[in-house]
């Protein structure tokens, strides 16, 4: 196995794919805002770490640095920050708005580049996206989201087309529904109806069932929702 790049590394989602990764044989890259709050995570993965505002290209081109000098090509790489500001379409803050749709989608784009100029010349890898239901549809007061993740699933959706014939797999992963979460407020799940979030390593799991899918019958794109979840 090669390097395995997370775009946005944390608690949760990306911390269970962090550890399956290291588990399957991948040397990790962790990028984060911060990534001070990674140094658990990376010392039981035995990951480096990197800052990294993924709207920035000066900040994306320094993870990529870091990844070039691992001696190994990269096989995976992953993008999960996005950004919310919710209100009414008149009251909503334009900075705000531009801000969180630089993080959901046009750091994306930066990674995407990236990783696909690193992964052309061998004809193999993958580059997966984490969405949302808010790609597929938007919400009241929840607009700004709705631009950011339909632009990241567009971008996905093209990519494939144009990189799947290159043996390049792209992965657009609609997560509808709370993550499950022990450590935040608000994000666990009611003793009274379980499995109604979904569970972090659990997504995980289909991460990696993706990216182990023969090239004869290739996805795009997968939806996953807590089976209580209304679509």
């Amino acid at each position: 196995m090669g390097t395995a790049l997370i775009i946005g590394a944390g608690e949760g989602l990306s911390a269970s794919l962090a550890r399956r990764l290291a588990n399957r044989g991948h040397k990790l890259v962790l990028a984060a805002r911060n990534p001070d709050k990674l140094t658990s995570l990376a010392t039981e993965t035995d990951a480096i770490t990197i800052a990294c505002n993924s709207s920035q290209p000066d900040d994306m081109n320094a993870v990529f640095e870091q990844v070039d000098q691992l001696a190994q090509p990269l096989d995976v790489a992953i993008y999960n920050p996005s950004a919310r500001v919710r209100g009414s379409i008149t009251e909503l803050d334009p900075e705000a708005v531009k801000n969180a749709i630089l993080v959901t989608a046009y750091g994306a784009f930066l990674m995407a580049q990236q990783a696909t100029a690193r992964m052309i010349p061998n004809n193999s890898g993958a580059i997966l996206f984490t969405g949302a239901s808010a790609g597929v549809k938007g919400y009241p007061n929840s607009s700004t989201f709705a631009m950011g993740k339909f632009a990241l699933r567009g971008l996905a959706q093209s990519m494939a087309r144009e990189l799947h014939p290159q043996g390049i797999h792209i992965g657009h992963f609609v997560i509808d529904g709370g993550i499950r979460s022990s450590g935040r407020p608000g994000r666990g799940e009611p003793a009274d109806n379980p499995d109604s979030m979904l569970d972090p390593d659990a997504i995980a799991d289909s991460y990696l069932h993706f990216l182990d899918q023969p090239r004869s019958s290739w996805a795009w794109e997968i939806e996953l929702r807590p089976w209580v979840e209304k679509f």
